[in-house]
């Protein structure tokens, strides 16, 4: 627990670039919560603080700052929709040359929350059709911070491929495999060798995709 008063942008002065009390390297999986608690004391800290207190990389602890401010704003706007994302870093105390990126993921993080219920029909649907032998969430992720893309494994015994991945770009395409099913990059996969891309329009009903699925291919 970061107890030791607000770090503040010089705390990293001593002890060789790192502030006094702190540790050693923080485990990768401890660093969000840590950073929360750098950033709930001090909202304008900056990475390299953070890098100070933590021991990580520079870049480890500019993602989770950058990550953590965007999922606040988007909290902000959610609370208070009139708010931009650069209105709503300002009431939080982030200084606008900090949060760039922050603001720019807030925006993708806020359609990831908006397509959510959706996403969440298409699992039900598919788990009704015996493809998916639980209704468990997919997985939803924001690559480069710059879009919504979301996976969804088919494990029942009759599924018509091993995983089906979402992009708010183009839609519904089948993956090749349930481990793996998301590209790296924004070069679309091509059709072929287990792609297919499904129904019409990014966000077609989910019985249309049902429906998509069992249409054997062309």
């Amino acid at each position: 627990m970061f107890q030791a008063g607000r770090p503040g942008r010089d705390a990293a002065a001593t002890r060789g670039g790192r502030p006094t009390r702190t540790g050693d390297q923080v485990p990768r999986d401890q660093v969000p919560g840590r950073t929360a608690e750098l950033l709930d004391a001090d909202p304008t800290i900056s990475a390299a603080t953070v890098t100070a207190w933590l021991g990580v990389h520079r870049d480890t602890a500019q993602q989770a700052l950058t990550r953590l401010r965007a999922d606040r704003i988007a909290d902000r706007i959610e609370a208070h929709p009139v708010l931009t994302p650069a209105q709503a870093a300002v009431q939080l105390g982030y200084p606008g040359w900090q949060v760039r990126r922050a603001t720019a993921r807030a925006e993708v993080v806020l359609r990831a929350r908006h397509v959510g219920p959706y996403l969440d029909e298409v699992v039900a649907a598919l788990h009704r059709a015996g493809w998916a032998t639980q209704e468990a969430a997919p997985e939803v992720q924001l690559p480069d911070d710059e879009r919504v893309v979301a996976a969804l494994v088919l494990d029942g015994d009759q599924a018509p491929a091993p995983a089906l991945v979402w992009d708010e770009r183009y839609g519904w395409r089948t993956g090749t495999s349930r481990r793996h099913s998301i590209t790296r990059g924004a070069v679309l996969p091509p059709e072929g060798d287990g792609v297919r891309y499904l129904a019409t329009g990014t966000t077609p009903p989910p019985t249309a995709l049902v429906d998509a699925l069992t249409t054997p291919d062309a």
